[in-house]
């Protein structure tokens, strides 16, 4: 079936003075322009007008320097600029409805506006130089409440009356004169005895004393909060209770510093990155204060089940088992131990209250420091006793999709009855309610998928989702009655749905849609199932759309354990029987690419393509440790990264020997970030299987990377040393037989420049040849100049060029064919 798209005016003339320019043949050099210029920039941050005439979003069809705001009416039609005059005037997309969805709050500019939806007029609430944040509908929707200065205010729509209330004050409370020592009452007591004068100033002052207490009493009781901030301030439904989070950072811990050498002032200049794994952290309390009675409070957490649990690795040594280590890392592995007591209890991160809408119930999320629990429990604020709903343990740690690292995707139904979270609970992330009068804990989706994003209708009768039902890599939206049932399948057209917003009426939907070989575009649709998409903008280049770009073939094979993995297959149209091959390692390890829609690693895609046009096989795997495909495989990387999402390239490779006709003698290996991680493992543990690899942005040493990543999935350095041991690259640096190219930025503030230079004094001490360093000067982690790109991707090339291809056999070995 053809669809009439109507295309913005600016892409047609784009089009048209374009339509000359071919892509031709694949070269390094002409793939790792700047996107803008050549491939074409895709709408993003889609929004609604709150009066469902118009959609916004970012966009660039004239290839400026970035991205501008534009705006469509949702059945299609030109695209427009919004010119900088205007947007000052518009609501921000993100903000907080009312009960009865009649008026939007929100912040924009360090201000807080009110906006009516139904008269379209907006209040402005505060207009200070002065940031105001974290505006909330509060008093039953009868007032705003907001965040000053560390500080929460109510503003009265009705009376336009502003106020305090809270009164946190920085530093200790100061002494108030009256003498503690016994000498010093006594002589206080004495001179009071002997002056007249004196007892007059006394009197004075102590009659000043309580005009003041007098005074305070209409005011927010002073809260003195020593060397610790607050945070996340909320004002209970009925104005009783205060809860704010008290954050105390730790004492001046050792931050490492990266070196910039290319800089304007012509001076190197040094950049604050972060604190390495194991470094003390952030500790969190919920405080508590009780208006009517100008008390404070922080809850305790001692009875919550399970908060003395230690974790199940410790064991390993306390019996003093110890996993097979290498050879070279043998005297740490020997070394490892751990160091808490066993019945320390653990320490936890609050996060909420969450309230319902009646204002009669609130519940909180509470984590473990570790990230192996999370509890869900009832809060009462009058007795500041907690009440355990559900908890979630996970041995590895907790994560997934609507979980994440805070407190995830919850909130209440309307009846303010049932609470809703979503739980790895059965090994995917599935949606759940809570009855909080039956104690009844409800499953409303299930099955062997993810549901990976949640939205409940205005009217709360009917859940919409996005889950990867019919295939690990394919997405679809869904709705579903509100208390569970048959899942309607929205969409039809495989591929992928992003940033997917239903209008104000809820009748049409707004969205990126892409498949696996067409960026994203702005599309709508009817809000109902086998609604046709209506595509409202065309972003791409007649350029990029002259070369046919592949559709690659998504696979599933069997690892080694058993388990399935999934990959993305490249193949020439004639491949060449022993030919060469290349396995592509995706970074970031919780990830997903092997799927059927628009990649952000459109780069490599964009080289894979060349790649097999010079008659390489290409294989990109979703290894353990990958998004998309449950608990068992994000998890599959515990304690030992390096593992088993290492040998599933391994197999993978196995593979394309046995059932693609790729020579075993001709296989190489590459990836960025968590992707140079592995290849660094593959170069190093297994070198009869990978004959070249390039490292890019690697961590070499698992030691020396952050806390929030790591001590997941391998605990603290100090705690469990084995899994440091046995997953750091640096430590099987003696096994590199084949030939390894590194490339890194070295103003690195992810992983650090220091890590790749380590390595390469660990190389150089091991009297290793076959290798190089490629360094970028200018270049983070994600590497943005394009002449960086190019170069780094010739590299690529030509050691895969070199390497995997029969002497004389190499084209283009310089990168330029």
């Amino acid at each position: 079936m053809t669809h009439r798209y109507l295309l913005p005016l600016a892409a047609l003339l784009l089009a048209g003075t374009a339509r000359a320019q071919q892509l031709g043949p694949l070269t390094v050099e002409k793939i790792m322009r700047d996107p803008a210029q050549w491939l074409g920039t895709s709408p993003s941050n889609i929004s609604w007008a709150e009066d469902g005439k118009n959609l916004y979003f970012s966009w660039n069809p004239e290839k400026a320097r970035r991205d501008s705001l534009y705006r469509i009416a949702p059945g299609g039609g030109a695209a427009r600029k919004v010119s900088l005059r205007e947007q000052p005037g518009l609501p921000a997309a993100e903000g907080e409805y009312d009960r009865h969805h009649a008026r939007k709050l929100y912040e924009k500019g360090g201000d807080i506006y009110l906006l009516d939806l139904k008269t379209q007029r907006i209040r402005r609430v505060t207009n200070t130089a002065e940031q105001e944040t974290d505006p909330h509908f509060a008093l039953q929707d009868q007032a705003i409440s907001y965040a000053r200065g560390g500080n929460l205010f109510t503003w009265d729509p009705a009376t336009g009356e502003t106020t305090q209330r809270t009164d946190f004050r920085k530093g200790n409370r100061p002494a108030t004169g009256e003498p503690t020592d016994k000498g010093e009452k006594f002589l206080k007591a004495q001179q009071l005895a002997l002056f007249e004068v004196l007892r007059g100033k006394d009197q004075d002052a102590r009659a000043r004393q309580q005009q003041q207490k007098a005074l305070a009493r209409l005011r927010p009781k002073a809260i003195w909060l020593g060397t610790q901030t607050v945070r996340n301030l909320r004002l209970a439904p009925d104005g009783r209770y205060v809860t704010y989070t008290l954050a105390q950072e730790p004492s001046a811990e050792k931050v490492a510093l990266v070196p910039n050498f290319v800089t304007v002032s012509g001076f190197t200049e040094d950049i604050n990155t972060r604190t390495k794994v194991g470094a003390a952290q952030t500790a969190y309390q919920l405080g508590l204060y009780d208006v009517g009675r100008d008390t404070t409070f922080v809850l305790g957490y001692k009875e919550l089940q399970g908060l003395d649990e230690q974790p199940a690795y410790r064991k390993e040594y306390q019996l003093k088992a110890q996993a097979p280590a290498p050879a070279d890392s043998a005297k740490a592995a020997k070394t490892a131990k751990t160091t808490k007591p066993a019945n320390e209890q653990r320490r936890v991160v609050p996060f909420g209250p969450f309230w319902s809408p009646d204002g009669q119930h609130a519940f909180l999320v509470i984590r473990s420091t570790d990230n192996k629990d999370r509890w869900i429990v009832g809060l009462d604020p009058a007795t500041q006793k907690i009440t355990l709903l559900d908890r979630q343990h996970d041995d590895a740690w907790i994560n997934g999709p609507g979980i994440g690292y805070d407190e995830g995707n919850v909130g209440w139904l309307p009846d303010s009855r049932h609470l809703w979270f979503q739980s790895e609970a059965t090994g995917y992330s599935h949606l759940y309610t809570y009855d909080i009068s039956s104690g009844q804990k409800k499953a409303l989706t299930s099955g062997p998928f993810e549901v990976q994003k949640t939205q409940l209708s205005q009217d709360g009768k009917m859940w919409y989702l996005l889950a990867n039902k019919t295939h690990p890599g394919e997405q679809h939206l869904y709705r579903m009655p509100v208390a569970g049932g048959a899942l309607t399948q929205l969409t039809t057209q495989a591929g992928g749905y992003d940033e997917a917003t239903l209008s104000p009426d809820e009748k049409t939907w707004a969205l990126r849609y892409s498949t696996s070989n067409t960026p994203w575009e702005l599309y709508t649709m009817d809000n109902k199932p086998g609604a046709k998409l209506r595509r409202l903008t065309h972003s791409t280049t007649p350029e990029f759309e002259s070369y046919a770009w592949r559709q690659p073939e998504v696979i599933e094979y069997k690892a080694r354990d058993g388990a399935g993995v999934y990959a993305r297959l490249y193949r020439p149209a004639n491949p060449q029987a022993q030919g060469p091959a290349v396995v592509f390692v995706h970074g970031a390890g919780y990830l997903q690419n092997a799927h059927k829609w628009w990649s952000s690693y459109f780069r490599e895609y964009m080289f894979h393509n060349l790649l097999v046009d010079k008659g390489y096989t290409v294989l990109d795997i979703d290894y353990r440790g990958s998004a998309g495909y449950g608990r068992d495989v994000r998890t599959g990387i515990y304690r030992y990264m390096g593992g088993k999402d290492l040998t599933d390239q391994v197999d993978g490779a196995k593979l394309l020997t046995d059932k693609y006709g790729v020579s075993p003698q001709r296989i190489g290996i590459y990836g960025g970030s968590y992707g140079g991680f592995i290849t660094l493992m593959a170069m190093f543990t297994q070198p009869d299987v990978f004959q070249a690899g390039a490292a890019l942005r690697s961590v070499t040493d698992w030691a020396h990377y952050n806390h929030g990543y790591t001590d997941n999935i391998l605990n603290e350095p100090y705690n469990d040393s084995l899994a440091y041991a046995r997953s750091s690259p640096i430590n099987y640096a003696a096994g590199l037989k084949g030939h390894l190219l590194m490339c890194h930025g070295m103003v690195d503030t992810n992983v650090h420049f220091q890590d790749i230079v380590r390595l390469s004094q660990r190389l150089i001490e091991l009297k290793k040849e076959n290798w190089e360093l490629a360094v970028y000067p200018v270049e983070n982690h994600g590497f943005v100049e394009p002449s960086s790109w190019t170069d780094e991707y010739r590299r690529i090339l030509k050691l895969f060029e070199e390497n995997l291809k029969p002497a004389g056999a190499a084209t283009g070995s310089t990168g330029g064919q």
